[in-house]
């Protein structure tokens, strides 16, 4: 594992321990996201990526957008971004994968543009070669989260997810739906941040505003998958990233529809989902 994964491990395993010991729902999706990095950290180690020291930076600074989210969560609800308000505020009787579906969505469509446009400056942007390095090594993310779906669809069973007999069944559909939308969120991501970027250049008021945008429609997809019904049919058709509009305006089409709906996790459609 790479010598700064190692830290970020430890300290994600502490705040697990803490949501363990208050039965915070928040665990599931904790808990996934710590094998999941411990999984990518090991994979840093064995070289698989082009630039392995850059790649332990940015999944340090990608997971400490998390950490950071849950910490407001637990100070004061009302604080967190509203992809995470949502997210945090879920029923927590739901299934143990609708709360690790919920977590995943927020933290790759909203802070995941952000974290890539962070850990890559201007000049890097500015690159050919070094940002289709990046982008390389962004996707090669994809292979170590493919091959973790089956094993955490084990580790959420023993969590005390409920599956019935049709879950069982549709098992193998369900995983190779989960992969497929994780790539197709990661093009999303990847496409957002390049408009961060060039916002960023722009000025200071116009990333805001992209940022602001990014948020609305982040959250905007978590409150689908909250709403009643099948999510996994619902993601097929709306794709489980966001993409944000390429026209420079300060607001998302999703924008008037997420200030009507407040920050109010309501409905239990992330029940009827698998991750």
């Amino acid at each position: 594992m790479g010598s700064a994964v190692e830290p970020l491990v430890a300290r994600m395993d502490e705040v697990l321990q803490e949501l363990e010991d208050d039965g915070d729902p928040a665990r599931f999706f904790l808990g996934t996201y710590l094998r999941t990095t411990r999984a990518v950290g090991a994979a840093v180690g064995a070289g698989v990526f082009e630039d392995g020291g850059w790649v332990a930076a940015w999944i340090v600074d990608f997971a400490d957008r998390y950490l950071a989210a849950l910490r407001a969560h637990r100070a004061d609800p009302a604080t967190p971004p509203r992809p995470w308000r949502l997210a945090f505020g879920a029923d927590p009787d739901l299934r143990p994968e609708a709360h690790v579906l919920l977590g995943m969505n927020a933290h790759i469509n909203y802070d995941l543009p952000r974290s890539l446009v962070a850990m890559i400056p201007p000049a890097d942007f500015a690159d050919p070669r070094l940002l289709a390095a990046r982008e390389r090594d962004h996707e090669r993310i994809d292979h170590v989260l493919a091959d973790r779906v089956a094993e955490e669809d084990v580790a959420l069973a023993r969590a005390g997810s409920r599956r019935t007999p049709l879950d069982r069944l549709l098992r193998p559909l369900n995983r190779a739906a989960s992969r497929t939308l994780l790539r197709e969120a990661r093009r999303k991501v990847w496409a957002n941040a390049e408009l961060l970027h060039r916002a960023r250049v722009a000025g200071p008021q116009a990333h805001a505003r992209r940022v602001r945008q990014l948020e609305y429609a982040s959250a905007d997809r978590v409150r689908d998958l909250l709403r009643p019904g099948p999510v996994l049919l619902r993601l097929a058709v709306l794709g489980f990233g966001v993409r944000l509009p390429d026209d420079g305006t300060g607001r998302g089409a999703g924008d008037a529809a997420s200030a009507e709906g407040g920050g109010s996790a309501a409905g239990g459609g992330a029940e009827g989902g698998s991750a």
